[in-house]
């Protein structure tokens, strides 16, 4: 594919996913220009200095405001759509503001990438829109319904809509892994919700790596799931422990509004159609239309016989696993190895 003379712009790309994108391919000749929209222009402007590349334009708007978001996308070749409420409590005591953001403003940027007819539009998933418990994860399952929708009228020479699906990203601003470091650096205990909760484990690099998978070789309304590791909280916290040498009390608090026990990447009705790509699933879009009954037929595979893809059955990590996976992380590496590693832009 070729990119050296596209424009690809980035959606909420002053968050983690947009640093990460940057820091892969800035100091490459892939794309003339890099746009980066969102709406707070003190994490801009703190972008700005730390790349300093005039390969890389900022656009102040809101997803929620479809008039805001027009000029950022006119002329753009490819959108990687990151712009999201994440946080699982704030979305449970603010549903209706995460139906604002994650849906209604996946609607806006889809209806003005077609406008413009932006040629592949991807669009940024989690685990926990599969059989959501909560409005940060139904929000998350109605967006991936809205980017179907709209790519089935679509043209695909000329614009195609698709997404991926990923669990949690670590490190990533807002999660688990930044807070158990703070309470180990400051002499506290580490609390966790529940010892035994798993968690898929994806570093940002993979996160990265599955939408440039999405984007070259996603068709219409496909979503692709990248197949990750897990590990309990447990096993995290003293994975944490181990590498900074801490006795840090692991402290149990209990839940939090929403969580579940485990998470689904690809639940038993998407595994119907899944296709197994090796290190990634690709979930084609339902394509039927509202004629159902010419639909009707014998299945071949009965729902019941199929195994969901979750964090209980994926490849479940020990204490030295996770710790392996942990000095990946920039922030872990600069810690306990002592790495200088500024150039992740790491806000």
């Amino acid at each position: 594919m070729q990119l050296k003379d596209k424009i690809l712009l980035i959606t909420g790309g002053t968050g983690s996913f947009g640093n990460a994108v940057l820091h892969k391919f800035l100091p490459t000749e892939h794309f003339k220009e890099i746009r980066i929209l969102s709406r707070d222009e003190k994490k801009q402007d703190d972008l700005r200095k730390k790349v300093n590349n005039p390969k890389v334009k900022f656009y102040i708007g809101d997803v929620r405001d479809i008039n805001s978001i027009d000029a950022a996308v006119k002329g753009v070749d490819y959108v990687f759509h990151a712009a999201a409420l994440k946080q699982v409590p704030s979305c449970e005591f603010f549903p209706m503001e995460a139906v604002k953001t994650n849906i209604i403003g996946t609607d806006n940027v889809l209806t003005i990438a077609e406008k413009y007819e932006v040629k592949k539009v991807v669009v940024l998933s989690t685990d926990k829109a599969a059989y959501p418990i909560n409005a940060m994860g139904m929000s998350k399952a109605m967006m991936e319904k809205v980017m179907v929708a709209k790519s089935r009228n679509l043209d695909d020479t000329k614009t195609i809509f698709c997404g991926t699906r990923y669990g949690n990203v670590m490190a990533s601003r807002g999660s688990v892994i930044p807070l158990f470091v703070e309470q180990i650096k400051a002499g506290k205990a580490i609390t966790i919700t529940d010892p035994n909760m798993t968690r898929f484990m994806m570093t940002l690099e993979d996160a990265v790596d599955l939408v440039l998978y999405a984007f070259e070789n996603g068709k219409q309304g496909d979503l692709f799931v990248q197949k990750s590791p897990a590990c309990t909280i447990e096993v995290l916290a003293k994975a944490l422990n181990s590498l900074y040498k801490s006795e840090a009390e692991i402290k149990i608090i209990g839940t939090r509004h929403g969580e579940k026990v485990y998470e689904t990447l690809v639940n038993r009705e998407d595994m119907i159609k899944a296709e197994d790509c090796g290190n990634y699933y690709r979930i084609p879009a339902d394509n039927r239309n509202l004629n159902y009954e010419q639909y009707f037929s014998e299945g071949k595979v009965k729902l019941a016989d199929l195994e969901e893809y979750h964090s209980h059955n994926t490849e479940i990590l020990d204490v030295e696993g996770m710790k392996q996976l942990l000095l990946q992380l920039p922030l872990i590496r600069k810690d306990v190895l002592g790495e200088n590693m500024n150039q992740y832009f790491d806000l």
